[in-house]
């Protein structure tokens, strides 16, 4: 599942991508990472960039989830809550190594 938000998103006054992270960990998933975009836009078609002239609030970022379908589609409700905005995707991948 891969999550687009923006870092300025919240959840009950905190960063929607942690909240999102202590779900998934709280849930059991097996893993998810936050990545931070240098530029990016939505559905306004505004430019959200990190320049040297201008840094942006609200940098885009994707959160990476990897579980089963099943695990997956048990948080999808909750995910979905919790979001005011954003995209949600899903990928079939097959996963090749998963250890500690």
């Amino acid at each position: 599942m891969r999550i687009f938000i923006g870092e300025s998103d919240k959840w009950k006054h905190r960063p929607l991508y942690s909240a999102l992270l202590e779900l998934f960990r709280s849930k059991g998933l097996a893993g998810a990472t936050v990545l931070r975009g240098v530029a990016g836009f939505g559905p306004t078609s505004i430019l959200h960039t990190a320049g040297i002239f201008k840094l942006s609030a609200d940098l885009p970022l994707v959160i990476e989830v990897v579980d089963s379908q099943e695990h997956l589609d048990a948080v999808l409700p909750e995910v979905d809550r919790m979001m005011g905005g954003g995209l949600i995707t899903m990928e079939k991948v097959q996963v090749l190594r998963y250890e500690a």
